[in-house]
């Protein structure tokens, strides 16, 4: 009898613990493919862009000046109107001018990454925030990116639901 009674203890156990895993509402959302078709980023992308082509300019403009700078003193080099004395200052200058081009390549590097999070950060946030509402109204407990997924059912794909909650 305390046999049966534990078998069927167990057995409630073993229902009631199939039954709360089933009750677990999962879905999945490619996050990437809803941020290329949202205009914030392609408005931000042509943002980056500009900024990214006005710094490269920029950038050219100043290489071009020490190519200038460089062929105007090895020409007073080549024609002797430079003491070594001269030529050595000049060397320094320019070796000076191509260090600032070098610093000016990091800081437009950094500069656009700064530019690339600030633009961007309020939109991840946005689209975070929709998933978690959708989330919520529809009773997941879980909401998987689609890029890290192995296997998904399609009628588990919230990206319609995340796309409506952002009104597109």
């Amino acid at each position: 009898m305390r046999k049966l009674v534990k078998t069927g203890a167990l057995l409630l156990l073993l229902s009631g613990l199939t039954a709360a895993v089933q009750a677990q509402k999962f879905g999945y959302v490619n996050s990437a493919a809803i941020l290329a078709e949202m205009p914030e980023v392609k408005q931000a992308d042509a943002n980056l862009e500009a900024l990214q082509k006005q710094l490269q300019k920029k950038g050219q403009g100043m290489v071009e000046k020490l190519q200038q700078d460089y062929a105007a003193v090895r020409q007073k080099v080549d024609s002797g109107e430079l003491s070594p004395i001269q030529q050595q200052q000049e060397s320094q200058r320019l070796e000076k001018a191509q260090a600032e081009i070098a610093q000016f390549e990091q800081d437009m590097v950094k500069q656009i990454q700064d530019k690339r999070e600030e633009l961007l950060q309020p939109i991840y946030d946005k689209v975070n925030q929709a998933i978690k509402d959708v989330a919520l109204e529809n009773g997941f407990q879980f909401i998987f990116d689609q890029g890290v997924l192995l296997y998904a059912e399609e009628s588990q794909d919230v990206g319609a639901m995340v796309r409506a909650k952002l009104g597109m």
